[in-house]
C-alpha cells in the first residue's frame, strides 16, 4: 500500500493533476491523501476567519474527493492544515505520513 499525496488548490490544474494521478499512479490498495494547506495567519487574524479558511479548504478537498469516488475501490483521506506557500508544510506532511508520492499541479 502506497500513500499518494495530492495537493488541493482551487485551480483547474490541481484537478487535472488529481485525475492524472488517479489514471497513472494509483494502484489497488493505495491511499490517496488530499492535502490542502491554507495560509498561516498573522497574529492579528481572528479565530473566526481561521475557521472559515479551514472550512473552505475542507469543502474544496471534498470536491476533489468526489473525483476520487468515481474510481472504484479508491481509499481517500483528507488533511487540511495551516502553513506557508513555499511548500515547507507540504513537505513536512509528506514526511510525517510516510507518503511515497507527491503530486502537485502547477501552471
Amino acid at each position: 500500500m502506497e500513500k499518494i499525496v495530492i495537493v488541493v488548490e482551487d485551480v483547474e490544474i490541481a484537478r487535472t493533476a488529481l485525475q492524472w494521478a488517479l489514471h497513472n499512479i494509483l494502484r489497488y490498495g493505495d491511499v490517496v491523501i488530499l492535502l490542502h494547506v491554507y495560509p498561516t495567519a498573522p497574529r492579528s487574524r481572528n479565530k473566526k476567519k481561521l475557521r472559515r479558511l479551514r472550512l473552505k479548504g475542507f469543502h474544496l478537498a471534498l470536491s476533489f474527493k468526489d473525483i476520487c469516488n468515481s474510481f472504484p475501490n479508491t481509499k481517500t483521506e483528507i488533511i487540511v492544515t495551516e502553513g506557508d506557500h513555499e511548500g515547507r508544510r507540504v513537505a513536512a506532511v509528506v514526511r510525517e505520513i510516510g507518503a511515497s508520492t507527491l503530486c502537485v499541479g502547477t501552471s
